[in-house]
């Protein structure tokens, strides 16, 4: 066996070869290194097809001729230290293809920073120079992060939530930090997501078509720039979910396509390599290399950016070798089947290492099937994600809400069908980024009525999402009620805030959030049936939900009601499990918030009325289109 030098063991290589070295990125790429007295950079390639391969870069001209590596053999990496090449310096991987003599410029897979698009180059840097503050949240981070705790999600992108008032341009990471951890914080929410921060060459693929898979975007500051906001958001006691995407990669010439000339990363095939709807490749995840790049990065961020979760994008795309594909257009697997057995290997793989390395750490599916068992254990034959996005859920809710309220009573099935499964999986409720683009409007837009009719229903939906069984999540301008469709290209209409009705859907969502995090009740059996029990969901005609949460720990509950119509209704009775007073802790439709201001007067007495298969019942009135909470007054 030959060995490159001491940077790479001979243990590094054979941890490569058996596809098991998850802290890869500690010996691929670019390394700033002290060899003999000269320091310089270590260069490693994965490139077993390369005829050669050399360095370029603004450090020698991009000359090709100036700095070749040398191949460790039998392995496929080529490797070399050039002297005098330190932090900033720009470059790339020049590498001639052995098999058909391409001449390729590639960026590095394992770079950490990389210039500004439309330039292409990586950047030598190191990762070390950053002294992080969060140990209080790192180590409070297990509490906070599993099935039985308030999990409430602002999903974000950092190009668009806020710009500069002067041109209209991109918020730096540091610039940003301190505004959306205030924001985020004083919303309540527990955690922020990131669309994908990786660096990607085209602002319109909101980074889900990533190029520098261990590159935080240059777009808003350097690697230590993007460890403060983490930072930031953590030292105010918000977690931080990442957007990765192992699904797919983009095809342009300086990235993972064709690295070495040869289909690297991807299938070779374009029935199992090309996503036709996207313009992308898909990886090879069966190939040993391949599978542990993205094991690696899906590590690198838990442990190098202290990221709290991961959230994998798209997949359904990776589930099925027939997804979005017609008839001939695909490959069955070894048994004749749709399933992509190799995908469905790596996604459990990723599961199960990311919960034995990090078991406080969360991972999410985004997965739009009925995939049975996606977050269940891999031990039970699961995939192992922490929790699934509830797509059903959403489109069901949605289109609900969308109606008319005088045609309600003939839908009313699409409100109560989410309980039938609502068990099945660990679930996460999502009004995302992707209910909002593409033409279909904003989410407010999307409510029937005039002006206040349409805060109601937003209001109404939103009381609807947060007593539902399930944890929360609400892309960013949802919770003021942005009138216009996302645009990644221009910041939130923040401006809308000095109207009282946005001034109020505001408020609401942030008193959900802060009864959530306060009301066990509403999120300790978010994934068990004894936290949830309807007190009536058969009546349809007056288009009313009612139903009871419960908590483990105390055994206090919550009953909701909710009235999807704006009509008032007076002296409804309502049946509840117990005797004494009960308080109305929320009312959608008070003054503060943009209602009307009908309610109960700070709650009800109950009495020895049995009403919906209740021993008790309150006489209340039900404001018009508006969720209320009651809970029983102790003492």
């Amino acid at each position: 066996m030959t060995t490159s030098n001491d940077f790479i063991s001979d243990y590094d290589l054979y941890l490569l070869a058996e596809g098991t070295h998850y802290r890869s990125w500690e010996k691929l790429g670019a390394h700033i290194v002290n060899t003999g007295g000269r320091e310089g950079t270590y260069f490693t390639v994965w490139a077993p097809n390369a005829e050669k391969v050399s360095v370029i870069g603004d450090f020698n001209g991009w000359n090709e001729m100036a700095n070749p590596l040398k191949r460790i053999k039998d392995f496929g990496y080529w490797h070399g230290f050039v002297a005098g090449v330190g932090k900033g310096a720009l470059y790339k991987y020049a590498i001639t293809s052995r098999l058909h003599n391409f001449h390729l410029e590639k960026t590095d897979p394992y770079a950490f920073f990389c210039e500004i698009r439309p330039a292409s180059a990586s950047v030598v840097w190191d990762l070390d120079g950053y002294v992080w503050q969060d140990s209080g949240w790192m180590e409070a981070r297990a509490d906070r992060q599993h099935h039985e705790a308030p999990i409430s999600i602002y999903e974000l992108h950092l190009g668009s939530w806020m710009r500069r008032d002067d041109d209209g341009g991109w918020l730096s990471y540091r610039e940003v930090a301190e505004k959306i951890a205030e924001y985020v914080s004083g919303m309540g929410f527990t955690h922020v997501e990131l669309l994908p921060v990786n660096e990607h060459p085209f602002d319109g693929s909101w980074g889900y078509q990533t190029i520098g898979y261990f590159a935080p975007t240059s777009r808003f500051g350097t690697p230590e720039d993007f460890k403060y906001l983490v930072d930031t958001l953590h030292r105010c006691n918000v977690g931080v979910v990442l957007d990765w995407v192992p699904a797919h990669f983009p095809r342009d010439g300086h990235g993972l396509g064709l690295f070495d000339g040869t289909h690297l990363y991807e299938h070779a095939d374009p029935r199992q390599g090309e996503h036709k709807d996207w313009g992308t490749y898909i990886f090879n995840y069966g190939r040993t290399e391949v599978a542990q790049f993205l094991l690696a990065n899906a590590l690198f961020w838990l442990e190098i950016y202290h990221i709290d979760g991961l959230r994998v994008d798209a997949v359904a795309s990776m589930l099925y070798l027939d997804y979005s594909r017609k008839e001939g257009e695909w490959i069955p697997n070894c048994y004749g089947g749709r399933e992509n057995l190799e995908a469905i290997g790596f996604l459990k793989r990723f599961n199960e290492l990311v919960y034995q390395e990090h078991p406080d750490a969360m991972t999410f599916a985004e997965e739009s099937t009925s995939y049975p068992m996606v977050s269940r254990p891999t031990y039970l034959g699961g995939l192992g994600f922490g929790f699934k996005w509830n797509m059903g859920w959403m489109h069901d809710t949605l289109a609900y809400m969308s109606n008319d309220p005088i045609h309600r009573s003939y839908h009313h099935h699409r409100l109560t069908f989410s309980l039938l499964y609502a068990y099945h999986e660990n679930f996460i409720l999502p009004f995302s980024h992707d209910e909002v683009v593409h033409g279909k409007g904003s989410l407010i837009g999307k409510m029937p009525g005039d002006h206040w009719r349409k805060f109601a229903n937003l209001r109404l939906l939103f009381g609807y999402m947060f007593t539902h069984p399930g944890k929360k999540l609400l892309f960013m301008g949802c919770e003021f009620g942005q009138w216009t469709e996302w645009n990644h290209d221009a910041g939130l209409d923040w401006a809308l805030l000095q109207f009282p009705m946005h001034q109020g859907l505001q408020r609401w969502v942030r008193d959900l959030n802060t009864l959530l995090r306060g009301e066990p009740a509403l999120y300790e059996l978010d994934d068990e049936p004894g936290g949830f029990s309807w007190i009536d969901c058969n009546d349809s005609q007056q288009s009313i939900l009612s139903f009871t949460r419960r908590s483990r720990s105390s055994g206090d509950m919550v009953v909701c009601i909710g009235n999807f119509t704006p009509v008032v209704r007076h002296n409804y009775r309502l049946g509840v499990p117990e005797m004494g007073f009960w308080e109305e802790v929320l009312n959608g439709d008070a003054l503060l918030y943009g209602g009307s201001g009908q309610g109960n007067f700070g709650g009800r007495e109950a009495t020895p009325e049995s009403v919906h298969g209740q021993p008790y019942s309150l006489n209340v009135t039900l404001p018009p289109l508006a969720m209320m909470i009651f809970r029983l007054k102790q003492g």
